[in-house]
């Protein structure tokens, strides 16, 4: 009899621990209100939010989050990149950090949830632990990146891959980032004095939005992240002769646009010619002199190629190039690559951080699934200095930097809850 009641006592402490572990959630509600807070930060007449980069509505968003993060006690600074960096102090302090968080700048004409999603939930996470008294071993650093969509700049200075050639790239406020770095409270001057070294986190991780349908069309609730793929981008500039379209044959132009055309059509071709997932995009073209009644003579566009492995991106980027000679020599024409200083590498997340997100999502009870991400995020860059793990949830309609950009709040309070609890698993796994 009383080996009986030692076993159920024994039983019903671990349903009581498991119970207890699985009541640790964030509060769906505040979550939600805290995305719809942060889209009052630039919206305009017609109830939409434009918030890039170093624009004022980023930076009254920035003091926003820089107040929220003070109201729930953390150490607030901001490094010399313009990195918001909120520190929850952790009861043994010779550990490193364990470190969150994502973006709020937005591309132009952009949605709510692209970055803010992880953002925000990364300060649910931190009022979720102080609502429940939860101390960490561990400090937890929150950090809010700036200009991840203009180059994934915070992130880049962080892991010591800003170069100073980047800082002359403009944003459409016109900033360009050297300037807008000092606009957010950086110092160009000290950069350096942003990066951090292997070792000094403990771990890195991100929630994000999927930005595809994936996780929607599938029926799941989260996405761990296996890899995110690297990037490359050129401005591609065709130089032909402008003149007359009216009296200049046919047959004796030198259409700068028309060779562009071309080019467009080749990079589909070329990038859907070799087996794999890799990309290729021209996204951006603009001709001059621009006018009806003129053959153009000059045209830029650019040119995007991605995958997860860099020897992918030059074989693609290669055979593109060839195809475009001999476009240009065709059409009696020159082309010129010049590559942009938005590199991003290929990375692969770390086993023992997205083996927690998994066990935190099966514990949930959530439905998920192993897949790469498509879109290059600030997790890219960390994985370089930290162990890393990116969780995705679902993107309505897979629809993602246009104002119609969706993620219900139940499925962000499931990638919070997972974000939450991988984080109080590492806290206790990792020295």
């Amino acid at each position: 009899m009383l080996n009986r009641l030692v076993t159920l006592f024994a039983l019903l402490l671990a349903t009581t621990i498991i119970a207890q572990k699985k009541e640790i959630k964030v509060d769906q509600d505040r979550l939600e209100k805290r995305i719809f807070d942060l889209a009052e930060f630039g919206k305009q007449e017609n109830g939409e939010t434009e918030r890039v980069a170093f624009s004022d509505a980023d930076i009254e968003a920035r003091n926003w989050v820089v107040q929220t993060m003070k109201d729930f006690g953390m150490e607030v600074t901001i490094d010399v990149a313009g990195n918001i960096i909120g520190k929850r102090k952790g009861t043994d302090a010779s550990k490193k950090p364990i470190s969150f968080g994502s973006h709020i700048d937005r591309v132009p004409n952009g949605g709510n949830y692209d970055g803010c999603v992880g953002s925000m939930a990364a300060l649910e996470v931190i009022a979720t632990l102080n609502d429940r008294k939860i101390k960490t071993k561990h400090p937890l650093e929150v950090i809010i990146f700036p200009n991840e969509e203009g180059g994934v700049m915070g992130s880049r200075a962080m892991s010591g891959n800003l170069t100073r050639a980047a800082f002359e790239v403009v944003n459409s406020t016109g900033y360009s980032m050297g300037e807008g770095i000092m606009r957010l409270g950086g110092d160009t001057t000290r950069i350096t004095k942003a990066i951090r070294k292997k070792g000094d986190m403990a771990a890195f991780v991100e929630l994000h939005i999927e930005q595809g349908g994936i996780l929607e069309k599938e029926n799941l609730d989260i996405g761990v992240v296996e890899g995110i793929v690297g990037l490359k981008w050129w401005d591609v500039t065709f130089t032909g002769f402008a003149n007359h379209a009216g009296t200049t044959p046919m047959n004796a132009r030198q259409d700068a646009l028309l060779a562009a055309a071309k080019f467009i059509v080749a990079v589909n071709e070329v990038t859907n010619s070799f087996d794999g997932a890799q990309v290729g995009t021209v996204g951006r073209i603009k001709a001059e002199p621009g006018a009806p009644n003129v053959i153009p003579g000059k045209v830029v566009t650019s040119l995007e190629i991605r995958d997860l492995s860099s020897e992918v991106i030059e074989k693609v980027f290669q055979a593109i190039k060839a195809r475009a000679q001999e476009i240009a020599e065709a059409s009696n024409v020159s082309i010129e690559f010049h590559p942009l200083d938005t590199t991003a590498e290929p990375a692969l997340t770390d086993p023992l951080v997205y083996k927690e997100i998994e066990s935190s999502a099966k514990e949930l009870g959530l439905t998920y699934k192993y897949m790469p991400s498509g879109a290059g995020h600030d997790a890219q860059d960390m994985a370089r200095i930290a162990p890393t793990g990116m969780i995705f949830v679902p993107s309505k309609g897979g629809i993602s930097h246009s104002p119609k950009e969706f993620t219900s709040a139940e499925d962000m309070a499931n990638g919070a809850n997972v974000l939450l609890n991988t984080i109080l698993a590492l806290d206790k796994k990792l020295d």
